[in-house]
């Protein structure tokens, strides 16, 4: 242990710092999260990770809200346009973006494919993951010969090096891959652990609120799925971006969770290519089987995801249960509406599914969590049931109530659009959710407020 140094415990879900182990967090109440880590006396980061200014620190005084000019940000476009959609409009001067994601997941490959298409502004990739051999592998294979950009390399792991190199390259952007392998020489902890993380990031916000220079920190996730590290960490910084999806699919999505400058409802949805990720600018059609062949057990849902509505395959397959306990195997959506969807179809339609095996799967790899899938959910399991097949040009949006009813879903107006654009003849919609929508042209418009009413107009009964 070094001079002057101490040891305290940290909280791995909030950071909370506390002198002694205890059982429970007393900030955030999590049991058995308080880990012992070396820390060392307090020192001026300010100047050694800020701008390098010495002056003597500014007296603060209150400013009126009222006095306060309000000045629209001014946005520095990426090449990719579903990342500037998730953003916001694109990366605001001064601001530091947190993207996670499973390992594998093509989180380097998106940052790396953007900064290697930047003519107009001088980026400093800092890899602590990567030799400066990988990187240019992969340099080679995302962008070919069109790799005339502004973009240095530093592979280090030592925050205090990293600063040095910053300071000498002045940079307009800064990526770091990943904030987990930066380490500070004055924390004796290791890179990763609550205090390093919480420090590293900490120093580069300052950097980027002194400086104006946007910064990009890719962050690894834990078994749960969240960003690893204290939950700090995604205080500190202005937006959380998550990268999402199964590695057997081609299909990503790229997710705002937490955006200071924008709305979190925006996604970004890309293609794992070959040679990177490539942008799906109408998923719709990407997400649904083109065979002319119509088969049983096959239903189009019209989904909602964050402000974008697009098409999405259910597919499904009802069978006997051949060892007597029936099996439900789902995939893409959540198994506990599955099941109870089947007790409404039990109950209320009067259809005797406890025997019967069903694997419901989305087409694509996408996991879908809008009510409004339910009425395409049901229609495709009756009709694995039936072994009929639903007509090709008719999809459906509603979410299906305890009682059989069909309840109204939100933007409704846009569901239809999406489906008429694509050219369906056909949406069943539920009842009274029409209501103050101006009339559908070039699609045929039904209306049902309960389950039978749509195998009806479906099945002839």
């Amino acid at each position: 242990m070094g001079k002057g140094s101490k040891t305290s415990f940290f909280c791995k879900s909030c950071g909370a710092e506390s002198p002694k182990w205890v059982g429970r967090c007393p900030a955030c109440g999590e049991w058995n999260t308080m880990i012992e880590e070396t820390v060392a006396p307090k020192s001026s980061h300010a100047a050694k990770y800020g701008a390098g200014d010495d002056s003597p620190r500014k007296s603060a005084v209150p400013v009126k809200i009222s006095q306060i000019k309000a000045e629209e940000m001014p946005r520095i476009k990426l090449p990719s346009g579903e990342l500037n959609r998730v953003l916001g409009g694109g990366l605001v001067p001064g601001s530091i973006v947190l993207i996670g994601g499973e390992p594998g997941i093509g989180k380097s490959t998106l940052t790396l494919q953007n900064v290697l298409r930047i003519r107009s502004r001088r980026v400093l990739y800092v890899s602590g993951e990567e030799s400066p051999t990988q990187l240019r592998m992969r340099a080679d294979r995302i962008a070919g010969s069109e790799m005339e950009c502004e973009c240095y390399l530093l592979c280090e792991t030592s925050l205090e090096t990293i600063f040095q190199g910053i300071r000498a390259d002045k940079p307009g952007l800064i990526i770091v891959d990943s904030i987990q392998t930066i380490a500070s020489d004055e924390l004796e902890s290791a890179a990763g652990s609550v205090s390093q993380v919480r420090e590293c990031a900490a120093a580069f916000q300052r950097y980027a609120k002194e400086t104006n220079t946007p910064v990009i920190l890719i962050g690894h996730i834990n078994k749960e799925g969240s960003i690893a590290g204290p939950k700090v960490l995604e205080h500190i910084v202005d937006a959380v971006l998550q990268f999402e999806g199964d590695r057997h699919y081609m299909y990503r999505i790229l997710r705002s969770i937490k955006n200071r400058f924008g709305n979190t409802s925006e996604i970004g949805i890309y293609e794992m290519k070959q040679d990177g990720l490539r942008e799906v600018t109408n998923p719709s059609e990407m997400l649904m089987s083109h065979g002319s062949e119509s088969l049983s057990g096959t239903a189009i849902g019209v989904t909602i995801d964050g402000t974008r509505p697009f098409l999405v395959e259910v597919q499904s397959l009802v069978s006997t249960a051949a060892y007597g306990t029936a099996q439900r195997s789902v995939t893409g959506f959540d198994q506990r509406r599955l099941n109870m969807l089947l007790a409404v179809l039990e109950k209320r339609v009067g259809f005797k599914l406890a025997q019967k095996d069903v694997f419901l799967n989305i087409a694509g790899g996408l996991k879908v969590n809008d009510p409004a899938m339910d009425l395409s959910v049901i229609c495709a399991i009756m009709s694995s049931t039936f072994d009929r097949a639903v007509a090709g040009r008719i999809c459906f949006t509603g979410e299906v109530g305890l009682s059989g009813e069909i309840r109204p879903v939100t933007r409704i107006d846009q569901r239809i659009g999406e489906a008429q654009k694509l050219g369906f003849e056909t949406i069943i919609v539920p009842a009274g959710n029409l209501k103050g929508v101006s009339p559908a042209r070039g699609i045929r418009v039904v209306e049902v407020s309960k389950v039978e009413e749509a195998f009806s107009h479906l099945f002839g009964g």
